[in-house]
């Protein structure tokens, strides 16, 4: 099992690859060419470029996180074929230059959502929070511009601008289809990428959707235990898998995080652990990763994982703003590196007590 940071590059990111690299449980980054739109191709030379910035600072680049795909792809319009012929000319070249992991999404015209992206706590700090009352409220034009205004200048991961000029003609598409759209759709998808995703040893790591559940009647499907099952059984191939996010599967009230282990677990390629807190029917707010500040059992979650067989990868996902770090929301380099500790402490312990 290996323990990875994310960085957003340094055009983006306020933690320098220096500062990760002192972590001394972190040797290994997953990371992504962010100047990218979604559905362009992208080519060997930008990707070593990328993977010799890393190595530099004494660390490798263990995966992609994430090469999004193209909404003409999840709504299956009639230019999908030529955005899949550029993914899969990316998985080529990822897979040219030794990139065996790679994380996607399914989530339609909006990527994962929060009412707030500094929330105060009791104790001080700040977290991403949801409120679903307050997302409806605001609809779905105002929502990236409101998001835009609370990131205060940084990224925000997954939330391709190109994307959000179509919202309302991808609204009304969405709102006239189903959840068979996006089932089918994906399939269709699956087929024509996995041969080339084999034939280099990727692993697809599906992501769920965040938060996993309908908004604003746009349909989801990557939300719970049922629905992964049938996702996993579109293609059969071990290269098709999931990134099981423990936040995002956990928030949904018909989910176990540990009996989606126990079930799914050969076809997990890649783990983010953070927590969080219920507050009421479509409120939540994320919290550190300790089982004692959340919902979740980590130690279990972590157990169940090592009982299973997990040698892949995982990350700490999202953290608290503490001790007045200014960075990009969730992805603060004090509150991650609290949180890869944990993970790195709980895996030793529940290792060490449980030999194989």
């Amino acid at each position: 099992m290996k323990i990875l940071f994310r960085w957003f590059g340094k055009e983006y990111d306020t933690v320098s690859l220096d500062k990760i690299r002192q972590l001394p449980h972190i040797n290994g980054i997953i990371s992504t060419l962010y100047t990218k739109p979604a559905g362009e191709a992208w080519n060997r030379h930008e990707i070593r470029l990328l993977k010799a910035v890393i190595e530099k600072s004494g660390l490798s680049l263990q995966g992609i996180e994430s090469v999004n795909v193209h909404e003409s792809i999840k709504a299956g319009f009639p230019e999908r074929d030529r955005y899949i012929e550029n993914y899969i000319k990316t998985l080529t070249a990822l897979g040219e230059e030794g990139i065996h992991l790679v994380v996607y999404n399914f989530m339609p015209v909006f990527d994962w959502i929060r009412s707030s992206l500094a929330k105060p706590r009791l104790d001080g700090t700040t977290v991403l929070a949801y409120d679903e009352e307050q997302i409806i409220n605001l609809g779905p034009e105002k929502l990236f511009g409101w998001l835009q205004g609370q990131a205060k200048g940084f990224l925000l991961p997954g939330w391709e601008p190109e994307r959000m000029s179509r919202v309302k003609e991808l609204i009304e598409y969405y709102r006239g289809s189903s959840e068979e759209t996006l089932f089918n759709n994906l399939e269709y998808f699956l087929k024509a990428i996995i041969p080339t995703c084999e034939t280099y040893g990727i692993k697809l790591a599906l992501h769920p959707d965040d938060p996993p559940w309908s908004i604003f009647g746009i349909p989801r499907i990557v939300t719970k235990l049922d629905n992964l099952r049938r996702i996993l059984n579109l293609n059969p191939s071990p290269s098709h898998g999931l990134t099981i996010c423990t936040g995002s599967l956990g928030i949904h009230p018909e989910n176990d995080v540990i009996h989606i282990i126990q079930e799914l677990h050969d076809r997990i390629h890649f783990v983010h652990l953070r927590n969080l807190k219920t507050l009421g029917s479509g409120k939540f707010e994320e919290t550190a990763h300790l089982s004692c500040d959340g919902d979740l059992d980590i130690y279990n979650i972590l157990k169940t994982l090592y009982d299973y067989g997990y040698d892949g990868c995982m990350r700490p996902d999202h953290g608290r703003a503490i001790w007045g770090e200014l960075a990009m929301p969730g992805y603060g380099l004090y509150d991650q590196a609290l949180g890869s500790a944990y993970m790195y402490g709980l895996w030793e312990a529940i290792s060490k007590s449980n030999p194989k």
